[in-house]
């Protein structure tokens, strides 16, 4: 698409134009799919992207592929044996999260108006907020031309990058602390995050196998806490959305793939959440779903062979 929305006396102005890769967020289209509002995608897309990627993985699950064996953290008996829910049980607690989720998104999120945004008289605003400070760094070496390229990049990219990362911060920084509290206050873990943890075994569609009161706090309000805080449009929170709910997936999946991209971002993926749901690891790697931060300022932060060696001294004590 290389449409432009300048009237035609000011056709050469530099900031009037959109481009030919023109992010899904700033797309001129009133909603993204047709007669779909922007607000019902947004609370689907998630839902739809848990179910595809889980049953991605449990097909994964029950295939008698040899060559997966290499890549499974825990074998298909070990599940079976260890894990106190019912599959049934942890379907019918996710269906029921996400129902709550759906619920509160259509409260708290706003259907934005369906129109078209005007990108010149945007990119002007910002180019005139943006050009004293330019001047004020470069002097004579600023340019009309250098403040347009300058404008357009942080205008259809730079903000954007940097809401979603502060977005994944927020996110991540809310579940740490959360989290934390819900293993070191006795109350909590057993009223609460025990019911997470009779999954000693993770797999990829009991991410969401929480105690109601947990799945809203924990997952529905640092997600919505993270939309609001950053001042995202509908369009990002989608993005937000169903990519946070894609990582959570993924880190319970039961498999270290070499070549899943979700597990090539950080450190912190499908082993490194495994370790939390083992005995020897349980006070250990409570940060989710991006990075690895607090784990590792705060000191919880446990790799496959710290956990190893302290099986390995358990067992000789014994």
């Amino acid at each position: 698409m290389n449409a432009t929305v300048c009237p035609s006396l000011i056709r050469d102005d530099p900031l009037c134009f959109t481009p030919a890769l023109l992010p899904f967020y700033h797309s001129l289209k009133p909603n993204l799919i047709e007669a779909v509002p922007d607000l019902i995608l947004t609370l689907a897309a998630p839902v739809i992207a848990y179910w595809v990627l889980s049953l991605f993985f449990h097909a994964l699950d029950i295939s008698e592929w040899k060559w997966l064996e290499k890549y499974r953290i825990h074998d298909s008996a070990e599940v079976q044996a260890k894990n106190l829910a019912t599959r049934s049980e942890v379907v019918w607690a996710v269906i029921f999260q996400q129902i709550v989720q759906t619920a509160l998104g259509i409260l708290t999120l706003s259907q934005e108006e369906t129109h078209v945004t005007d990108h010149s008289r945007e990119l002007r605003s910002w180019a005139t907020a943006i050009e004293p400070l330019l001047s004020r760094a470069l002097g004579d070496r600023m340019s009309p031309l250098l403040l347009a390229r300058v404008t357009e990049f942080l205008y259809w990219w730079g903000v954007p990058a940097l809401q979603f990362l502060t977005a994944m911060f927020i996110i991540d920084t809310w579940q740490y602390f959360l989290h934390r509290l819900m293993h070191v206050n006795k109350f909590l873990y057993k009223r609460f995050h025990s019911w997470h943890h009779r999954l000693y075994v993770p797999y990829a569609f009991g991410s969401l196998y929480n105690h109601p009161v947990e799945g809203f706090l924990l997952d529905s309000v640092g997600a919505l806490l993270a939309e609001s805080l950053t001042g995202m449009t509908t369009r990002q929170a989608m993005l937000l959305f169903t990519f946070s709910t894609l990582k959570t997936v993924d880190d319970h999946c039961g498999y270290n793939l070499p070549w899943d991209p979700l597990q090539m971002i950080t450190g912190n993926n499908a082993d490194y959440h495994d370790i939390h749901h083992q005995s020897g690891g349980i006070k250990s790697n409570f940060a989710q779903p991006f990075f690895v931060h607090w784990d590792t300022l705060l000191g919880t932060r446990m790799t496959r062979e710290e956990l190893e060696k302290r099986r390995q001294k358990s067992r000789k004590t014994e």
